[in-house]
């Protein structure tokens, strides 16, 4: 997840995935994010496709290695191979769509059942362009999140709104959650344990008796 970079600062490496139903727009929020690009038509991904992101939050480089995966349902057995050791997962409905909000809950506990809570969650409402035609509210939508821990964001890849805050916010909880693991290693490491930690001092056997300091 971590790596020096030379005496400078740290590097931070995360992993994200995306999931939801086809037609969602999962792979133009990618493009709007990492190339600012929106393409008008249908862009259909087969299985999945990989593109990187390099941001600075706080002082620290952040890597991200987001992959866009299929939406349609004879793909959905490839998932885990996808979202496997992911530190960060976005998943998308469109706000038009019900049904295709439903199926992102049960994304929700398929990732909480593989990975618990050691993944961040953000859950993205996307087409907002598209208002009139609306059949998730923003109330029950960020409900839900609140319900199983993840932020919600409502965006729209076509207008470029919402989606440079979602993935600075899912950044900023990946960064949090990897310092976290990181003092909590050191504190580990650190910490005085009467059951195991053993002072030898190397100029007398541990045992008088022993010609050698090993048994």
């Amino acid at each position: 997840m971590t790596s020096p970079a030379g005496g400078g600062p740290r590097s931070y490496n995360f992993k994200i995935v995306l999931l939801g139903e086809g037609c969602v727009g999962k792979t133009s929020l990618v493009l709007r994010y990492v190339e600012d690009k929106f393409n008008d038509r249908h862009i259909t991904t087969l299985q999945a496709s990989f593109l990187t992101k390099r941001v600075n939050i706080s002082g620290k480089r952040v890597n991200l290695a987001i992959w866009d995966t299929a939406g349609q349902e004879r793909f959905h057995a490839l998932g885990p191979i996808y979202y496997r050791e992911s530190h960060g997962a976005v998943l998308v409905y469109d706000v038009t769509d019900e049904d295709s909000f439903q199926k992102v809950k049960n994304w929700v506990r398929e990732l909480r059942r593989m990975l618990g809570n050691d993944i961040c969650l953000v859950i993205a409402g996307n087409k907002i362009d598209l208002e009139k035609d609306r059949h998730v509210s923003l109330e029950e939508a960020e409900e839900y999140a609140k319900e199983v821990g993840a932020f919600h964001f409502e965006t729209s890849a076509k207008q470029n709104k919402g989606v440079e805050e979602l993935f600075l916010e899912l950044s900023r909880r990946m960064l949090d959650t990897a310092t976290t693991n990181d003092q909590q290693r050191i504190n580990t490491l650190t910490r005085p344990n009467s059951r195991n930690l053993q002072i030898v001092d190397d100029q007398t056997p541990a045992n008088p008796h022993k010609s050698s300091c090993c048994s």
